[in-house]
């Protein structure tokens, strides 16, 4: 006989094709014993090649379609523009864009008890001269764009309307550009909130990444907080600095939901002071930070003897940045805390969760190895030192959520959160803060993305080579091994990884 309940599954919509928004959430889900569905890879995007939005509507309509999907998490910006970077590139008009929101309310038409959970985020203006993954004209024009958005976020109180000249030397027809994509996209997260309180959406989370204390996108933010006061539901909506790991973050929001559990957090940090910094492209404090995340993943955060220990790494008071290499100075203090926390706390028989915010772009190369040294890397729970703090810190917890949802449904996969933990080493510990910084000069020696497919497998097999070895040397294996290592978009920033 057929068993009547087929295995639940969850479907998503990611915010674009790399492995933290494909793969990562993937992991969240495997922790618990659940399954994954995300579209196939024909009509996600590739790197500036939006995904098919049509398409990608009717995927996410023949999910719900299906009884086994128990929950749909949705990038609104993938549903909208077809993925993160078309959303700051494409050309698509509001009312196309506002139009795509009609297959969430089909949706709830069709499925009228079938969760949604979407995040929306507020487009970033990045402080660079790079086009990479914004368009064309911020190679002239980045930094003063950004400036921009920062200088009329001051006057944002002011009544007189400055001459565009008085404020920024970029042309106006750049600005016009610029700014009515912007407006485009403020108008569509506006709308996000109009779904919240129509029902449509059961929880919104929008999010803002590489931002300022005083920015285009923490102006908008100003804006969107009016209306999350004035309506009713907005209270439910969270708003907070991240991106790429949202997805994961409402995966493990999902999990919870469907078998009815609520995972607690205790927070710890070494550093108190730590916990009132604003990490480098934030606009809010690290405590903040972490207790929204936490809020995101459908957990709570409490006082002590929660579920998890969450300990927080403290950002570095001189903003260092792994992009650059290595610090000129390691502060060993800030790593003998942090260790002695960890130790202390697992000692006492806790589940712990490690969030390293010590730097962006990569993990505190000397916390993990003296964690090594100490014996402590594979008894945490999770893991996480990559990009941003905000990026770290949904990682973290949404890993650490799923194991408590697993193991309170009786569904936990201790090596699929082994993999989940030593994924997480070998790209933020591993690739970022040691190979990257080490060969990254070596291995990638043309513009990115890289054109020459040598080049690529060179660099790849180069990567896994050094990652294995580290992996065999000091990382907690227990039996995993590497099984595939891709560049996916053909550049250092991210690599993808499949352990088996």
């Amino acid at each position: 006989m057929s068993d009547p309940s087929p295995r639940p599954r969850i479907a998503l919509l990611p915010l674009d094709d790399r492995p933290v928004n494909v793969r990562l959430p993937g992991d969240v889900a495997a922790v618990a014993g659940v399954t994954l569905d995300v579209p196939p890879a024909e009509i996600l995007p590739s790197y500036r090649t939006a995904g098919d939005a049509a398409a990608l509507g009717e995927w996410l309509l023949e999910r719900a379609a299906d009884p086994a999907t128990v929950h749909l998490v949705v990038s609104v910006d993938m549903l909208l523009y077809g993925g993160l970077i078309a959303s700051r590139t494409s050309d698509d008009t509001t009312r196309t864009v506002l139009e795509r929101l009609d297959v969430l309310r089909e949706v709830r038409r069709r499925r009228p008890d079938l969760p949604i959970s979407a995040v929306s985020l507020v487009t970033r203006a990045s402080n660079s001269y790079s086009a990479a993954e914004e368009p064309a004209y911020w190679t002239t024009h980045g930094k003063e764009i950004h400036a921009l958005g920062g200088d009329a976020h001051r006057l944002l109180d002011e009544t007189e309307v400055l001459p565009l000249a008085n404020l920024t030397p970029v042309p106006a027809d750049v600005v016009s550009d610029y700014s009515t994509r912007r407006l485009r996209n403020h108008i569509a997260n506006l709308s996000t909130l109009a779904l919240v309180e129509d029902s449509t959406l059961d929880f919104l989370a929008i999010t803002a990444d590489d931002t300022a204390p005083f920015a285009a996108g923490s102006a908008e933010q100003v804006w969107l907080r009016h209306w999350m006061r004035m309506l009713p539901s907005g209270r439910s909506v969270l708003m907070y600095p991240g991106a790429d790991e949202v997805g994961a973050a409402l995966v493990a929001r999902a999990l919870a939901a469907h078998a009815g559990v609520t995972a607690s957090f205790s927070v710890a940090c070494a550093d108190a002071n730590g916990m009132t910094r604003i990490p480098p492209y934030e606009n809010m404090s690290l405590a903040a930070s972490a207790s929204r995340q936490i809020r995101a993943a459908g957990a709570v955060e409490v006082d002590e003897g929660g579920d998890v220990t969450l300990v927080l790494h403290a950002p570095d008071p001189d903003r260092h940045d792994m992009f650059r290499g290595r610090p000129d100075a390691v502060d060993a203090d800030a790593v003998a805390g942090t260790v002695a926390l960890v130790q202390a706390r697992l000692d006492a028989g806790e589940h712990v969760a490690l969030a390293d915010v010590r730097y962006p772009n990569g993990a505190d190369e000397a916390l993990v190895r003296a964690l090594a040294e100490a014996d402590l890397l594979g008894r945490l729970e999770a893991f996480g030192g990559w990009n941003t703090a905000g990026n770290t810190l949904g990682s973290v917890v949404a890993v650490a959520a799923a194991a408590v949802v697993g193991r309170a449904a009786e569904t936990f996969d201790a090596r699929a959160a082994r993999i989940a933990l030593l994924t997480r080493l070998l790209d933020d510990f591993a690739y970022q803060a040691v190979v990257r910084t080490d060969s990254g000069a070596a291995l990638f020696p043309d513009i990115y993305p890289m054109a020459d497919d040598a080049l690529v497998a060179k660099a790849e097999a180069a990567i896994r080579d050094e990652l294995s070895s580290l992996l065999e040397a000091m990382l907690p294996a227990d039996g995993v091994q590497i099984a595939e290592l891709t560049l996916p978009w053909r550049r250092s920033f991210e690599i993808g990884l499949v352990l088996a």
